[in-house]
Order: structure tokens, then sequence, then C-alpha cells
């Protein structure tokens, strides 16, 4: 059943739209605007200017008009507020201090040891978050909160749920433990979801209504944009890319099915099928190596084969390849994805898809862990308008 429309949110859904619009372009007009939203130019000035007076906006130069003054350039500033990405890998914990524009303006990462208890792996978490402002010299109040993006599955309170390769943290609510360590608000999502919701702030899918962001790490994931909204499905844990069966009779995989896209093209599962190390394949493939190349081959024909079945099933305008796995091999991969879904999709002949690697690939996880703020924060989000 349909809820109705909450119309005292409307005012703050259309300042998002607004912010949102300003935030995706390379500087833009309230002609454009108005032009881009279909609101009217008069809704346009007024929430412009009040942007303008939070000091979220700033007016940047001027283009021509076709009558009349010239037209003032607006822009996000950037500096109006800062986010904390903090990814937790099951090996490495990487930490960014990001702009409002998403980019990052500081980076660490240190090793998780092994054996550690999950409290006092949360509590380096919060160690680091509070090492990265000290080194930016950002102080506290211009800190919008803290971003963690993390294996799932997690409930909706930020609750890990038998995450599949960390058994020791079942239960363990680790948005709740990183609040209290940290003192700042904290926003989680899983890795993947946080990636494509980091592509959408800062990276290639700005501007892009629908797409789907296939990440590969540790594990393979995936995020969905459908009409400028970020999907999560019933219990916030949707996307998950990993586990489309690409070899009906290929490894069994922790999921219960047999050959996943997981169980066939995660780290270590090349590591499994060429006796070497993820890195090493990965840069042998990159030079050249022939057996390399071959490992690396039928992994990216695997991953085409799951790509191929998203863009059926979405029928979306762009395919995102992202991750920290993807470091070396990137262009091997997107190159047969492309290939794929260009030759084998439904609608290829109603419309093209992009397949692109993403331009944050390397720190993905942690940008889209501080884009998960600005994200709750200023993206316009059609739940807001239902009555609750």
């Amino acid at each position: 059943m349909q809820l109705g429309t909450n119309l005292p949110r409307v005012g703050s859904y259309n300042r998002a739209v607004v912010l949102e619009a300003i935030q995706a372009s390379d500087g833009i007009s309230r002609v454009q605007i108005a032009a881009r939203t279909r609101l009217t130019a008069q809704t346009v000035s007024v929430i412009v200017r009040r942007l303008l007076e939070e000091g979220l906006v700033v007016e940047d130069g001027s283009a021509p008009s076709s009558g009349g003054k010239p037209r003032r350039i607006l822009r996000v500033d950037a500096q109006a507020g800062y986010a904390i990405g903090v990814h937790f890998d099951p090996k490495e914990i990487s930490c960014v201090l990001a702009d409002l524009a998403g980019r990052p303006v500081a980076r660490l990462r240190l090793p998780v040891r092994a054996g550690l208890k999950p409290d006092a792996v949360v509590r380096q978490m919060a160690r680091s978050a509070r090492r990265i402002l000290r080194e930016a010299d950002v102080g506290d109040h211009k800190v919008l909160g803290v971003g963690l993006a993390c294996p799932g599955p997690l409930d909706g309170d930020g609750v890990m749920v038998s995450p599949p390769r960390l058994p020791a943290w079942d239960q363990v609510p680790i948005k709740g433990l990183l609040r209290e360590y940290t003192k700042f608000p904290v926003t989680v999502d899983n890795d993947a979801t946080a990636a494509a919701i980091g592509e959408r702030w800062a990276g290639i899918a700005r501007s892009t209504p629908s797409f789907a962001y296939l990440y590969l790490g540790t594990g393979v994931g995936g995020g969905i944009f459908l009409d400028n909204q970020v999907y999560r499905g019933r219990s916030l844990n949707a996307a998950e890319f990993g586990h489309i069966t690409v070899e009906p009779d290929g490894p069994a995989c922790y999921c219960g099915n047999r050959g996943c896209v997981e169980a066939v093209c995660c780290p270590s599962a090349i590591e499994a099928a060429s006796g070497r190390a993820h890195a090493a394949v990965c840069a042998a493939a990159a030079r050249g190596e022939p057996e390399a190349r071959r490992v690396i081959d039928r992994v990216a024909g695997r991953l085409a084969d799951a790509a191929v079945s998203v863009v059926n099933m979405l029928d979306i305008d762009l395919l995102v390849l992202g991750g920290p796995a993807l470091r070396e091999v990137g262009g091997i991969y997107r190159e047969v994805v492309a290939r794929a879904v260009s030759s084998r999709s439904l609608a290829r002949r109603l419309h093209a898809v992009r397949v692109e690697t993403s331009p944050i690939a390397a720190d993905a996880a942690a940008i889209g862990a501080a884009s998960l703020v600005f994200h709750a924060t200023y993206a316009p989000r059609l739940g807001t308008l239902l009555i609750e």
C-alpha cells in the first residue's frame, strides 16, 4: 500500500534536490538548476540564497547570458564540511578524511593484527579517525560525522550478523561502538553499497540516474542506484552480486551454493587457481605473462557473465567496476565485461550501457564510507516525503 505525501517536508526535499544539482555539476547557474530540476526560478532562487547564507555553496565566476546580466556560477564549498571514512576489511583498516566534494584530503592505512577481539579493532578504528583529524588539522566542529564501510550482512541498527569471513564478529554492534569511541555520529553500510554511494557523490556516476557497482575486494559485492535512489532491499543487504551462480558445477561457496562469482573470482580463489599471491598474479597478467593472463581472463569471463545478468535484470545506464582487487587488472576486466555487455545484453539494440572502471577504485570503500555521511545529510530521499 502506498503512503501519502508529507507536504511539510517538500521544502527540505527541494533544498536537497538543488544542492545535489550543484554538487553533481562542475559549476552551474540558477537558470540551469531550474531547467534540470524542473523547479520554478523563484523556488531555486530562494533555496540558493539560503545555501549561500549557510556557507554550503559559493558563487564562483559567471557565464554569458542570452540576455541581461551574466549568470553567476554556483559550486559547493568543498571546505564547508568534512567526513571521516573508515573501511574495515578483515586484514586492513583504511581511513580517509574527505571534504564536501568527496575529495580525500588525508589517508591512513593500518593492518589489523590477527587475533584481536572486535572491541579492540573498533578502538583502533576510532584512534585512526582521531589521528587523521590531527594530521589534517581539522577541528571537530567541521566534521559532519564518521562513515563506516564494513563486511555485511548488517541489520538496521548497524549490528553485524554472521559475516562469513569474520566469525568472531557475529552480533557485534559495530556502529554503536564506533560512535561511543569517536564521539561522532556514525553512518554504516556494507562496503560495496558504500563504494556505490562514493561513486555517486565523488566519482563518475554523479549525474547518472541508474547504475550498478560491481565491487571487488576481499570478496565480491555490489551496490545499486535506481532512478537516483540507492536501493538497499528489504533487509538492507541488496545487490549481493557475488552470489550469482556462474559455474553450476564450480567450487563450493560459503553461502551454500556452488560456483558463485565470489567462489570463482575473489582474490583467494585466484590464489587457489594459480598457486601464487593475488597481487603477483595480477602484476604478471598486466605484463602479459601467458599463464597469469589465462587465470585473469577466466576470472574476467565469469565477472562478465554476472555483469550481463545484472544489466538484463536492472536495465541500467552504467556499470562501474571498482574495489582494491582491480589493481593492475582493472583494464582487462573492463574490456572483457564491456564486450560481453555490448554483445549479450537483452536491450543492447535499444540503448548502450557504459562499463567504466572507477577512478577512485583503490580507495573506493573508504571514500564511499565518507560519502555515506554526505549522502545521509544532504542527498534527496523520496522516503522523507512519506507520512510516517
